[in-house]
């Protein structure tokens, strides 16, 4: 049996796409949506506040294409308080008219193939930025769900560990090409969702998105290994900014 990784372990994580009913939403009075618009704010506010106590986060992005308007990505410690953020929204008056799209459940994850330090790594204060962070509130947002390849010769939990730890080295060293431009969040899905990770990049150019993923193709990693879900793409909506996009 190869040796598993071991994963440091942070915030769990809500990945919520939603469609808006635009017919539906447009047959309201001015003053209904004006309400439902008032409601859904106040829950922002409160998802800001937690925010900045440093217990959570969030970002909302409107999502370019067919495959959903809307999407609500969600931290927080414990599985429990993401599942009351989501029947918070569910119960909201805008929810009559956002019908689900997709949605990812997962955990900001490390993983031991990177070098180990002495030390509870929990302590570190790099580690714990990484594992609680804030999301950044850049321009455009990308996100796929992906799996590491389990087919015959390309069967990645049967490589050795040393083997595995030097393919992820060079995969991490196209990645750092691209620091200052794109940040990712990598969370772990194993048990959780249909994947294995979910990927999140955040930059304020989209088109680094497109060539840090081809750029990635050619790894070994990725090339040989990789099997990718769907891409969604999209754009940051402000809260200042949410009342103009509901507006019909």
């Amino acid at each position: 049996m190869s040796e598993a990784a071991q994963t440091l372990d942070g915030w769990y994580c809500l990945h919520d796409f939603r469609t808006i009913d635009w017919v539906a939403w447009k047959t309201l009075s001015n003053d209904e949506r004006q309400e439902a618009i008032h409601e859904f704010l106040t829950l922002v506010e409160k998802w800001e506040t937690t925010e900045a106590a440093k217990e959570g986060s969030h970002a909302i992005y409107t999502i370019m294409g067919q495959k959903a308007d809307i999407m609500f990505m969600l931290l927080r410690p414990t599985m429990e308080e993401l599942h009351e953020i989501e029947t918070a929204i569910n119960k909201t008056k805008l929810a009559e008219y956002l019908i689900p799209a997709y949605s990812y459940v997962s955990v900001v994850e490390l993983s031991n193939y990177l070098p180990a330090e002495a030390g509870d790594p929990y302590e570190n204060p790099e580690v714990r930025r990484r594992l609680y962070p804030t999301l950044p509130k850049t321009n455009h947002v990308c996100f796929y769900p992906m799996d590491k390849r389990r087919q015959g010769n390309d069967n990645w939990y049967m490589l050795p560990m040393e083997e595995r730890r030097n393919l992820m080295r060079a995969h991490g060293m196209t990645g750092r090409k691209y620091a200052g431009k794109v940040v990712q969040i990598i969370t772990g899905s194993v048990g959780f969702d249909d994947y294995e990770w979910g990927v999140t990049l955040f930059s304020n150019d989209v088109l680094q998105f497109k060539k840090l993923v081809y750029e990635m193709r050619f790894d070994e990693v990725s090339a040989r290994f990789g099997e990718f879900g769907s891409f969604f793409v999209g754009n940051i909506l402000p809260k200042e900014k949410i009342q103009s996009f509901l507006h019909v």
